[in-house]
């Protein structure tokens, strides 16, 4: 029985021991993919292939690192909602342009979409607090634009660009006025779980269950779900139920944890959605439930309804 116990011991500190190697050499690598398997970290194409009418913009972090952007715009003079997009962890902004040309043509906005340091044509080496302030370099440039209406600028992010886009918005309540959320993981830690199954008994989150004992390893947690919750702004989430990648009752939680405190969320499932494809799979009802809450929260009247003490609220 002792040695049946102690075998028990030396397995669980296998275990342990083992993560914990996983965690300390590959964690980045399974957090920020820059460049796809097979493929280069140059862009593939350029907005100027689908015939969108853009400029390159060069932006410098707070910490000095030089970021590349596309903004793309309806046409010259939009002055419709501008959406800072936040992609997802693998590949580069040029893989999303085919959807950000249906969402221009759809919606009728500009679209501004940030390569994050080390994606893309931008310097240095993803992390989170990097990030983070790659974001906020991104809209302080949106917010000093005179081509633009200042008083719409919407983060859109999907999967780890969700994470870095509730970040943002929660630090800008004056800046951005709408936040939407597409397959958006609860946090890092919660993913770990998910990713490395042994692992969930001794990595999570603040709803998870077990001794966390790995948590201090992990260098880019992105705790959304901590997040959401201060969030003041409208937030639209988009769910789709076959996510591959993301559980579905992340978003969930998400939503349940906003909407306690903030009665300006809204939650959609796609019962057909994959991680990568709920904008395709979703359809015309995908893009109308977004025009809908950009009209509601983010219409040009938006300064006039709020003076009135409009709260927008639309239940799930």
């Amino acid at each position: 029985m002792v040695s049946y116990v102690s075998a028990l011991l030396y397995g669980m500190g296998g275990i342990v021991m083992a993560g914990m190697a996983l965690l300390v050499a590959f964690q980045e690598k399974l957090v920020y993919v820059p460049v796809l398997p097979g493929l280069t970290k140059s862009y593939p194409i350029t907005p100027a292939r689908l015939r969108l009418i853009y400029e390159d913009v060069w932006l410098r972090s707070s910490d000095g690192i030089r970021l590349h952007a596309w903004f793309i715009k309806f046409f010259p003079d939009c002055r419709g909602p501008t959406i800072l997009f936040f992609q997802e962890n693998a590949g580069n902004i040029a893989h999303r342009l085919e959807m950000v040309r249906i969402m221009i043509q759809r919606l009728h906005c500009n679209v501004f979409m940030l390569s994050y340091r080390g994606y893309g044509a931008s310097d240095g080496y993803p992390s989170q607090q990097g990030i983070i302030n790659d974001a906020q370099a991104a809209l302080d440039h949106l917010s000093q634009r005179t081509d633009i209406d200042t008083s719409r600028i919407v983060v859109f992010g999907r999967s780890l660009g969700g994470a870095v886009g509730a970040v943002l918005t929660k630090n800008n309540p004056d800046k951005v006025s709408a936040l939407i959320l597409e397959n958006t993981f609860t946090s890092i830690l919660d993913m770990a779980g998910v990713l490395l199954p042994f692992l969930k008994w001794f990595i999570g989150g603040s709803s998870s269950k077990g001794p966390k004992l790995l948590n201090f390893l992990v260098r880019s947690p992105w705790s959304t779900i901590d997040v959401v919750g201060e969030i003041k702004q409208p937030i639209l989430f988009l769910s789709g139920l076959q996510d591959e990648m993301v559980p579905p009752p992340h978003m969930q939680m998400l939503y349940a944890k906003a909407a306690a405190r903030n009665n300006q969320c809204k939650f959609v499932e796609f019962p057909t959605g994959m991680h990568m494809d709920t904008w395709l799979s979703g359809g015309d009802h995908y893009w109308r439930t977004i025009q809908q809450f950009l009209d509601q929260h983010v219409s040009e009247k938006k300064e006039t309804e709020s003076s009135s003490n409009y709260t927008g609220f639309e239940g799930r």
